[in-house]
């Protein structure tokens, strides 16, 4: 059996609007904007995308599962997400090496430090 990693999905409570400012967070396209399915890709036909989905229900705990991004400028990259509107979440991590934020619902993600 052979299986092919799609996408991952995230429920949102408006996901265009979500889904618009991850397109800009990770400068990807988008494949499908409607309502209730906003999907982005790297490229449209590069896989795995992501998916936004809407859910009737608000988050209510930390994510079990996250995104974790490796950026060249660690700095830089935390200012510019948190310009278009991320906000620092502390979900336990104490010091560390890397930045977690939160997308514009609430969901974490962590901003890595450059491979050296």
């Amino acid at each position: 059996m052979t299986l092919i990693w799609e996408q991952v999905v995230i429920d949102a409570a408006d996901p265009v609007r979500l889904g618009q400012w991850w397109t800009k967070a990770l400068g990807w396209t988008v494949v499908n904007d409607a309502e209730d399915e906003y999907e982005i890709r790297m490229a449209p036909d590069i896989l795995p995308g992501i998916i936004f989905v809407s859910v009737g229900d608000e988050k209510k705990v930390k994510d079990r599962l996250h995104l974790d991004f490796r950026p060249d400028d660690q700095e830089a990259e935390v200012s510019r997400l948190l310009a278009l509107g991320a906000s620092h979440a502390d979900v336990g991590q104490g010091a560390s090496s890397w930045v977690v934020l939160a997308d514009p619902e609430g969901n974490e993600f962590c901003v890595l430090a450059s491979r050296k």
